[in-house]
């Protein structure tokens, strides 16, 4: 463990709710919060461009220098650190995210496509980011108190998702809440007949899945025995099943699985529901 989040900022109220988030997460988690700024200057660099880090007056570091202080406010024994470099900030948060625990982000959440308020850089760091990357928006600045609510995780059950389980476990048991693990497996064509969906096909069809299921929480129960997991298995596509499992969440987590190198990097479509419609802010989790 490396002891910090990062969070990116870049001015906007989404960048601003996500660093509120960042200050809450750090604190539980005893690490260090990292406030992060990166730009590339429209202007050639004058000759004192590069003293610019230093140059306490200049817009980029009021923006920090004003998130520290809110920061502050709210959590007077956080250790924040404030980083602004004058660098593509892509490059400049995959480089953080490289040296951190967790990375934050704000996020506009609805529209045509996964926007974030670092734009493309965003959806690049999402992809290619090797630590958990969270994703919140600005309607949740001020979420629900920690320990209020639950945490959901969405268990695909394609191979083992044990690096996805660790980080919701290890989430559930640092907040003390409910841990809800939801899987959403479509019926076979098979199992339908004119009126709909067949009963029996369907219950058994559920029941192999809630097999499945609990044969993959196992492990992570035992060695989380003061979680109290409430696994459901729910019979429609994973996206909507797993929106439909977020009431009063505190966190949803859905994983994203290594491609390898030789395939491009990609959000699926259950993250891309997540990020678009999830009631509070999303953990996209990278595991093997």
């Amino acid at each position: 463990m490396k002891g910090v989040v990062t969070v990116g900022l870049d001015g906007t109220l989404q960048s601003m709710a996500a660093a509120r988030w960042a200050a809450r997460e750090a604190e539980l988690r005893r690490a260090r919060l990292l406030l992060l700024h990166a730009w590339i200057p429209h202007d050639p660099a004058p000759d004192h461009g590069p003293a610019e880090e230093g140059n306490t007056e200049s817009s980029p570091h009021r923006m920090t220098d004003e998130a520290r202080a809110v920061i502050l406010t709210s959590h007077p024994d956080l250790a924040v650190h404030v980083r602004v470099v004058c660098k593509d900030p892509l490059n400049a948060l995959a480089k953080a995210a490289d040296e951190s625990d967790l990375l934050v982000l704000g996020s506009r959440g609805l529209g045509a496509a996964a926007r974030f308020t670092l734009g493309e850089t965003g959806l690049e760091l999402v992809t290619r980011t090797a630590v958990p990357t969270v994703l919140v928006r600005a309607q949740q600045a001020v979420p629900a108190r920690i320990g209020s609510g639950n945490v959901t995780v969405g268990v695909s059950l394609h191979g083992s998702c044990d690096g996805l389980l660790a980080f919701a476990f290890e989430t559930a048991a640092r907040r003390s809440v409910m841990l809800r693990a939801v899987h959403g497996r479509r019926l076979s064509p098979y199992a339908y007949n004119r009126g709909g969906p067949d009963r029996i096909a369907a219950e058994e069809a559920a029941q192999i899945a809630r097999d499945e299921l609990a044969a993959a929480l196992r492990p992570w129960r035992k060695k989380f025995p003061d979680v109290h997991v409430d696994a459901q298995v729910i019979l429609e596509s994973p996206a909507p099943a797993l929106l439909h499992g977020t009431a009063n969440a505190e966190l949803l987590i859905v994983g994203r699985r290594h491609r390898g190198r030789l395939l491009p990097p990609r959000i699926g479509h259950v993250v891309q529901a997540a990020v678009h419609h999830a009631p509070c802010p999303v953990a996209v989790v990278p595991f093997d």
